[in-house]
C-alpha cells in the first residue's frame, strides 16, 4: 500500500485536511518509544486511491528544536512502521506564505516527492490579495492545489494530482537529504523567500500604493476589531463569564427533550423485558442489570453531545484560543502561562486527551503542573454526576438555574485547580522537581465562521469514543453491581397484613438488597459514609464510580431501585427513589446539604484508573498519580465531610 504523509505548520489546516480525506476513521498512536502521537487511516474508498494517510503533528521546519519535533521529523524521513512516504503532501497558508515557504521548500531541498496543498486563499483575499499559483508552481517546481479541507473544496484535484504522482514515482529512485542546521543557508532561504512572496502575492485591485507587506501581514481587519472588545480588560472577561453560562446553560435546555425521549425509551424497554420474560433471573438480569445500568448513562448522551458541538464551534471559531491570552496573565502568577488553556479546556472532554494534548507545552515544569492539575477540571464523565444531582435540587423544567449551578461547579472546579497548581508551584522542587520558567507567544487565529457539517463530524466522533470508551465499562460494573445486589436472592418472610399490598413486592426488594452481597461490601464503608450524611448503597455507588466517575448513576440506578413506584423512565425513578430514601433514624438521606456535598466530592476527588494510567506514562512514573488520587479523593472527602456538617449546623437541611 502507498504511503502519503501530510507535513505542515501549526493552524495550517493540515489536520481538517486529513479529517476530510479519512473520513476521521483514523487512530491515534504514539511513535515507539516516544509521547508524540501520530494518527494513522486509510483514504476514503470515495477517492478511488489505494493509499495508507499520516497526519504528522504540526512543524515549522525540517530542523528540530525540541526532543518531539526530532521524534516527528524522522517518522516523516522515514517511518517506524511504514517507513519512507511514497509522497509529501504539504499544507501552506496562502495568508502566511512568507511563515510556511521554510517548511515546503525545506522539503523540496531533501528530495521529497511533494506535493503542495495550498489553504486560506479566502483570508488573503479578504486582505484584498490574490496568489499567482502558476508562477509559485514554476518557481518551486512542485504541483500546487488550491483547496479549503472544511469544505472539499479542490480535494479532488489534490488527489488526481496525488494519483499520477503516485502511478510514475518510486522511491527508493529519490536520494532523501536530511536538513541540518546552517546559519547561512537559513539567511539565504528567508531573502529568498521574501523575493518569492514579492513575485506571486499581488493586490486584486489596481492602483494599489503604498507597502503590501503591511498590509499583507496586518491582522484582519475584522478580527482586529473582535479583539478590540473580546480581549479588552473590562468587556473581555465579561464576555468570558456569559459565553461560559449560556455554554452550560445549553447542555441542559437543548439537550432537555432529547434526553426526555432517551429516558422513556429505557424505561419502557425496561417494562417491556419483564412484561415478556416475566420475573425471574434472566428478566432481572436484562432489565435491572443491563437496560437500567445503560439507560441511567445513555440518557445524558445528548448532554455531551451539546458539549462538544460547543466546544468544537469555541474552537474553529478561534475564539478558545482568545481564551488562552485572556487567562495567561492570571495563570503567570502560578507558575503557568497561556499554553496550559487548551490542555485545560480539553479536559472539559476529557482529562486523557487533555493530558496528552500537555505535550505541546515545551517547558517541563509547566507541563508537569497543568496534567497535575488537569484532573481538577470537570470532565464529561462527570456530566451524568452532576445532572442528576441538580436534577434533585432544581425542578427539571428550570434550565437556567440548572445552567447557572452547572456554570458555578465548572468556575469552582477550575478555581480549585488553579489554587492547587499556585500550591504546588510554591513547593514545585519537592512535587514537580522542575523549576524552569518561559515565555508565551501564541499565534491568534483569524475569525472565520465554523463548518457546521465538520463540527457536527467532529461532535458526533468526539462522542462516539466516549460511548465506545465508557460503555465497555459501564456494562461491566452494572452487571457486577446488579449480580452483587441479586445474589444471594433469599426470600424474606414479611408479615403481609403490616405491609400496604401494593407496596409488598417493593419491600421485599428492599429486604434482598438489605441481604445481598453488595449490603456486605457496603456496610463495611458505612462509617466513612455517615459523616457525609449517607449510607453503605451511596458508598457502593461511589466504590465503583472509581472505575469510571459515569458508573455512579446507574449503580444509584440499581442501588435504590428498590424504592421505584410505578415510574416510566429510569432517570425519574432513581430521583424518586432518592427522595423516599432514609437513614436508619428515619431522617431523609438526601438532602440539600448531602447533595452539595456529593458535588463537591465528584468535584475534587480523582475516581478513574485510565486518568492515573496516562498520567504515569506521560511523568514517567507512579509519584504523581499516587499523589494526585492521595490529594484529591482524601481532600474530596475531607471537605465534603466538612460542608455537609456545616450547612447542616447553619440550618440548611
Amino acid at each position: 500500500m502507498k504511503i502519503i504523509t501530510l507535513v505542515g505548520a501549526p493552524n495550517s489546516g493540515k489536520t481538517t485536511l486529513f479529517n476530510y480525506l479519512s473520513g476521521q476513521n483514523y487512530k491515534t498512536v504514539n511513535y515507539p518509544g516516544a509521547t508524540v502521537e501520530y494518527h494513522a487511516a486509510n483514504l476514503q474508498k470515495r477517492f478511488g486511491l489505494e493509499a495508507m494517510l499520516l497526519d504528522t503533528p504540526g512543524i515549522i521546519s525540517l530542523v528540530p528544536t525540541s526532543k518531539d519535533e526530532e521524534v516527528t521529523i524522522k517518522g516523516i524521513y522515514s517511518h517506524p512502521h511504514y517507513g519512507a512516504p511514497d509522497l509529501v503532501i504539504a499544507t501552506m497558508d496562502a495568508s502566511q506564505l512568507s511563515r510556511h515557504l521554510l517548511l515546503a521548500m525545506e522539503l523540496k531541498q531533501a528530495n521529497f516527492d511533494l506535493v503542495i496543498a495550498l489553504t486560506m486563499v479566502d483570508i488573503l483575499e479578504r486582505k484584498g490579495f490574490e496568489i499567482d499559483i502558476d508562477k509559485l508552481q514554476k518557481i518551486l517546481g512542485v504541483p500546487i492545489i488550491k483547496i479549503d479541507g472544511r469544505s472539499g473544496e479542490g480535494v479532488d484535484e489534490l488527489i488526481s494530482v496525488a494519483k499520477r504522482k503516485l502511478e510514475t514515482n518510486n522511491k527508493n529512485l529519490y536520494d532523501i537529504k536530511i536538513i541540518e542546521e546552517n546559519n547561512q543557508e537559513l539567511l539565504n532561504l528567508y531573502k529568498e523567500i521574501e523575493k518569492i512572496e514579492a513575485e506571486v502575492i499581488r493586490p486584486k485591485k489596481r492602483g494599489f500604493a503604498g507597502s503590501y507587506k503591511n498590509i499583507l501581514h496586518k491582522p484582519d481587519e475584522l478580527t482586529i476589531k473582535i479583539d478590540k472588545i473580546l480581549l479588552s480588560k473590562g468587556w473581555g472577561f465579561l464576555i468570558f463569564f456569559l459565553a461560559m453560562l449560556f455554554f452550560f446553560s445549553s447542555v441542559f435546555w437543548l439537550a432537555s427533550p432529547l434526553m426526555d425521549l432517551v429516558d422513556m425509551f429505557f424505561g419502557w424497554l425496561g417494562n417491556f423485558t419483564k412484561e415478556i420474560l416475566g420475573h425471574g433471573l434472566i428478566s432481572d438480569l436484562i432489565s435491572d442489570g443491563i437496560i437500567s445500568g445503560l439507560g441511567a448513562v445513555s440518557v445524558f448522551v445528548p448532554q455531551i453531545l451539546i458539549l462538544f458541538l460547543i466546544l468544537g464551534l469555541l474552537e474553529d471559531s478561534g475564539y478558545l484560543a482568545r481564551g488562552a491570552m485572556l487567562i495567561d496573565r492570571p495563570l503567570r502568577k502560578i507558575g503557568l502561562n497561556g499554553r496550559s488553556f487548551v490542555p485545560m479546556v480539553s479536559g472539559f472532554a476529557c482529562a486523557i486527551p487533555a493530558i496528552m494534548a500537555a505535550r505541546t507545552i515545551p517547558n517541563a515544569k509547566e507541563r508537569l503542573l497543568t496534567i497535575f492539575i488537569i484532573p481538577l477540571i470537570s470532565c464529561s464523565a462527570r456530566i451524568p454526576v452532576y445532572a442528576l444531582l441538580i436534577a434533585y435540587l432544581v425542578p427539571p423544567e428550570n434550565y437556567l438555574l440548572s445552567g447557572l449551578i452547572l456554570t458555578i461547579i465548572y468556575i469552582f472546579s477550575i478555581t480549585i485547580s488553579l489554587t492547587v497548581a499556585g500550591i504546588i508551584n510554591k513547593f514545585r522542587d519537592k512535587v514537580i522537581r522542575e523549576t524552569d520558567n518561559s515565555t508565551f507567544i501564541l499565534e491568534l487565529p483569524t475569525y472565520r465562521l465554523p463548518k457546521l457539517r465538520v463540527t457536527l463530524s467532529n461532535m458526533w466522533t468526539s462522542t462516539k469514543v466516549y460511548v465506545k470508551g465508557a460503555g465497555p465499562i459501564i456494562l461491566t460494573f452494572s452487571i457486577i453491581l446488579w449480580a452483587l445486589t441479586y445474589f444471594p436472592n433469599y426470600n424474606p418472610q414479611l408479615d403481609k397484613t403490616q405491609i400496604d399490598a401494593a407496596k409488598y413486592e417493593n419491600a421485599v426488594q428492599i429486604e434482598r438488597i438489605n441481604g445481598s452481597y453488595a449490603a456486605d461490601l457496603g456496610k463495611i464503608f458505612e462509617p466513612v459514609m455517615k459523616p457525609m450524611g449517607l449510607d453503605w448503597r451511596v458508598g457502593v455507588a461511589i466504590l465503583t464510580s472509581f472505575a469510571a466517575r459515569e458508573v455512579f448513576v446507574s449503580s444509584m440506578a440499581l442501588m435504590f431501585k428498590a424504592t421505584e413506584v410505578d415510574e416510566n423512565s429510569v432517570q425519574s425513578s432513581i430521583i424518586h427513589s432518592m427522595k423516599l430514601a432514609k437513614n436508619e433514624d428515619g431522617s431523609p438521606m438526601f438532602t440539600t446539604s448531602s447533595i452539595i456535598g456529593l458535588i463537591l466530592f465528584f468535584i475534587i476527588a480523582l475516581q478513574c484508573v485510565s486518568t492515573m494510567a496516562i498520567t504515569k506514562r506521560e511523568t514517567g512514573g507512579w509519584r504523581i498519580p499516587v499523589l494526585q488520587f492521595v490529594l484529591y479523593s482524601g481532600g474530596a472527602y475531607i471537605l465534603s465531610v466538612i460542608v455537609v456538617n456545616s450547612l447542616r449546623f447553619f440550618g440548611v437541611a
